[in-house]
């Protein structure tokens, strides 16, 4: 985890140095004569120079923050994403293993040769070493946040129960889902990540509006698609997000060699996800 930016600012400090200085200055003087008439007049110049160049400098140091935040801010969402994708992935293979452990020791009451128990026998063992170290990885992935909720993964069948959710949120979400296949079960996390953020989006940026979200198979891939029809009506429109939301879709999208494309239509936004499954 990289530590979060700070504010450092060095042109206060040089301003109210300079400003110390031609006091002092000043006092040293005392009341111009002769000799000393255009002191005050330079001073004050001076001051006023080192104030201009304080401000412009002030603001230049804060806009490069302001870079350094957002790349910072970023990169913690990618790697927030990739945390979420390994926590998912072992929940999947832990299932997987899980099925074949059970179904290896569900051999043991058949008639079978005594190879053919030595060979179950090693699978049984075999998948129960693996979830084992899967659940002391789990243990490791889930130090920096504990308190993340230990919750099922994400499959198609949720969608429903998600935008129903989005709909006690204020939304109107209209859910169209077409004839899938056979979906990995990635695709389909993936899939639930990528209309969990749709919706979302839509309730952060738009308000309490109608939003289509839509998931068919186009040839060999899984389309997702999360449209919303604009900011609704006494709202003023949405200013631009940071979009480290989508940088960790993307992220986990293109893990499995899909796409994202984010784009306003008229008033309105959508989100696109092609996966490939």
């Amino acid at each position: 985890m990289n530590p979060r930016p700070l504010w450092q600012s060095r042109s206060l400090p040089i301003a109210v140095a300079a400003a110390v200085t031609a006091v002092l200055l000043v006092c040293a003087t005392g009341t111009p004569g002769s000799g000393g008439r255009w002191v005050v007049p330079l001073l004050g110049g001076a001051a006023v120079a080192v104030a201009v160049w304080a401000v412009l400098r002030r603001r230049a140091e804060r806009a490069a923050y302001e870079r350094r935040l957002t790349a910072w801010a970023a990169t913690e969402a990618v790697l927030g994403e990739r945390l979420r994708i390994a926590r998912d992935l072992h929940d999947l293979v832990s299932h997987g293993l899980g099925l074949i452990t059970v179904r290896a020791a569900a051999t043991r009451g058949l008639p079978q040769s005594p190879q053919v128990r030595a060979a179950f026998a090693d699978i049984e063992q075999a998948s129960r070493h693996a979830t084992d170290e899967l659940r002391r990885m789990l243990t490791v992935l889930r130090e920096r946040d504990t308190a993340a909720p230990r919750t099922p993964v994400d499959d198609v069948g949720a969608l429903p129960a998600v935008v129903q959710l989005a709909r006690r949120g204020g939304l109107r979400p209209r859910l169209s889902v077409g004839e899938l296949g056979v979906v990995p079960a990635g695709v389909q996390v993936a899939v639930g990540a990528v209309v969990r953020e749709g919706l979302a989006n839509a309730a952060r940026h738009a308000g309490p509006v109608a939003v289509e979200v839509r998931v068919c198979r186009e040839g060999g891939e899984l389309v997702v698609t999360v449209a919303d029809e604009g900011p609704a009506a006494g709202r003023p429109a949405a200013a631009p997000g940071t979009g480290h939301g989508l940088a960790g879709l993307r992220e986990r999208v293109g893990s499995l060699g899909g796409t994202v494309t984010a784009c306003p239509t008229g008033t309105g936004f959508r989100l696109t996800a092609r996966i490939p499954a």
